[in-house]
């Protein structure tokens, strides 16, 4: 019987209790969720699963030394006595990442100095020879977290972050991350049961997720490799089994829609569309939102419009305010969900939400809000039998109170924060007089910041930011094939979309 051990899998904030639904379903035991991760028990099987097939999962550690220390002195002495040559052979090559939230230690890249020291050493001293550390592509990824004075020392089985699944060819300004899109889309509740439209696709990442999570391909698929395939008990054949087995996958009656009024995001959102071998289920058009019409088909909307950031509109207000006109008027008997960040943007749609989810964004603290769009009043459609709140969107509604309490709309995370993972992507931020041609807003937002400065006196608060809390055989399966760790494929499926940037399909010779 395989042996069980620990591992932890991160995530974004907001987004964990739908990583550890993934992994119930998956077969993950001892579930526990915490803060922007998800601790569970499983096997190697269970490991090598989670990589591969996980939507919502940043990367996945396998802890192998939880210890207290209050000194890097302290962090030294415990990592030289694990037996390093269990995890790096003399011709590997190893790196390591550092994540601190301490007083005692304020640089993670010191803790990560001393953690390689002490491996080094432990090496020069029983076989006189020492192994060598590359931070690009190392052999073995180790990832060390601090949190006051526990730690933990981890096994990245991951490598790059997960949400690269090697599909994106090109991207447009601040593409929405791979993971944030899948944990939109599982967080509605949609499994491919309608259609779907994205009416600002950009780059497409939502219509490439909502494929996948439709005919429930795993999103490794078209990863390259994985850091556990270095590790010395990496078992080929077992992973070889759980990459070309499409058991679990399901056929997709309906289609995915997505438009842009930016033909270049059009043409970038078409190119990942046939690199991921799915043009048979999603149409890109080039579009305005102002133009959209009622869909024929049953559907939902999900969408990530401009918040004024790192991509604006001329008029960003009027474009919220279009939003709420299209969708009342051409999206009747239909749900729609919309991620953005400003309170202002979201009193432009005029509608009201049938429920808001706090969601981050990179470091924005957006909220992610429902719109049930029903024909005629919400008294009748209650009557009618109309439920406003699932049972489960009643439960994330209640996750709200992982957010801080009282907290300001607009928070951002602190610094510290920002990048607790090396892949949450840090934005650039610029003040935006959204309100020159609203003073209604202007007035709403200093009363806001005026009551919170009173709170903030009232409490104690002296300043500052607030923090928030190969070998593979190929299956002509439609377009959907396995490739060969050589780089190259068995066969073309259908339609021949697969790009050269996949899994097990580097530049062909």
């Amino acid at each position: 019987m395989e042996q069980k051990f620990e591992l932890i899998a991160k995530t974004f904030m907001g987004l964990e209790p739908v990583l550890a639904k993934e992994l119930a379903q998956l077969g993950a035991q001892d579930v526990k969720e915490g803060r922007r991760m998800v601790s569970f028990t499983g096997d190697k099987e269970t490991m090598y699963r989670a990589n591969f097939q996980l939507h919502t999962a940043i990367r996945i550690l396998k802890p192998i030394r939880h210890f207290k220390a209050r000194s890097a002195d302290e962090v030294y002495e415990e990592i030289k006595k694990i037996d390093w040559t269990e995890y790096i052979g003399g011709d590997k090559t190893f790196a390591v990442d550092a994540v601190v939230f301490s007083e005692e230690f304020r640089h993670s890249k010191f803790v990560s100095y001393k953690v390689k020291d002490a491996i080094v050493d432990q090496f020069r001293e029983r076989t006189g020879k020492r192994p060598n550390i590359s931070v690009a592509n190392p052999d073995i990824r180790l990832n060390m977290h601090i949190a006051e004075d526990q730690c933990t020392l981890s096994l990245d089985s991951s490598g790059e972050s997960l949400h690269r699944r090697g599909y994106r060819q090109e991207s447009v300004e601040a593409p929405l991350n791979e993971v944030l899109a899948a944990g939109m889309i599982l967080m509605s509740g949609w499994q491919g049961d309608t259609d779907f439209i994205d009416p600002m696709c950009g780059s497409g990442t939502l219509l490439i997720e909502a494929a996948l999570i439709a005919k429930n391909m795993a999103p490794g698929l078209f990863r390259k490799e994985y850091a556990f395939e270095k590790w010395p008990d990496f078992d080929a054949d077992l992973f070889d089994t759980i990459y070309n087995d499409d058991s679990m996958e399901r056929e997709f009656n309906h289609h995915i829609y997505g438009y842009d009024v930016d033909i270049k995001a059009v043409n970038t959102a078409l190119m990942n569309v046939k690199a991921a071998g799915l043009t048979s289920d999603i149409t890109v058009r080039q579009q305005d939102f102002k133009d959209f019409t009622q869909p024929q088909q049953k559907s939902i909307m999900i969408t990530n419009p401009p918040y004024g950031e790192r991509i604006s509109t001329p008029d960003l207000l009027g474009t919220y305010k279009m939003i709420g006109e299209r969708l009342k008027h051409q999206f009747k008997g239909n749900d729609a969900w919309v991620l953005s960040y400003r309170e202002e943007c979201f009193d432009q749609i005029g509608l009201k939400p049938s429920i808001k989810i706090p969601l981050y964004n990179g470091s924005l603290e957006c909220e992610f809000r429902k719109y049930q769009m029903f024909d005629g009043k919400l008294k009748d459609f209650r009557s009618e039998g109309g439920i406003m709140k699932t049972e489960d969107e009643k439960r994330q509604m209640a996750e709200k109170h992982r957010f801080k309490k009282n907290r300001e709309f607009k928070q951002r995370l602190e610094e510290t924060e920002q990048n607790e993972e090396a892949d949450i992507r840090s934005f650039t931020f610029h003040r935006h007089d959204l309100e020159k041609n609203d003073r209604r807003g202007r007035r709403e937002r200093d009363d806001r910041e005026e009551r919170n400065d009173r709170r903030d006196r009232k409490d104690g608060y002296k300043g500052g930011q607030r923090s928030s809390e190969g070998r593979f055989q190929g299956k002509n399966r439609g377009g959907h094939e396995r490739f060969d760790r050589s780089g190259k494929s068995r066969s073309f499926g259908k339609g021949k979309d697969f790009g050269k940037k996949g899994r097990r399909f580097e530049d062909e010779d």
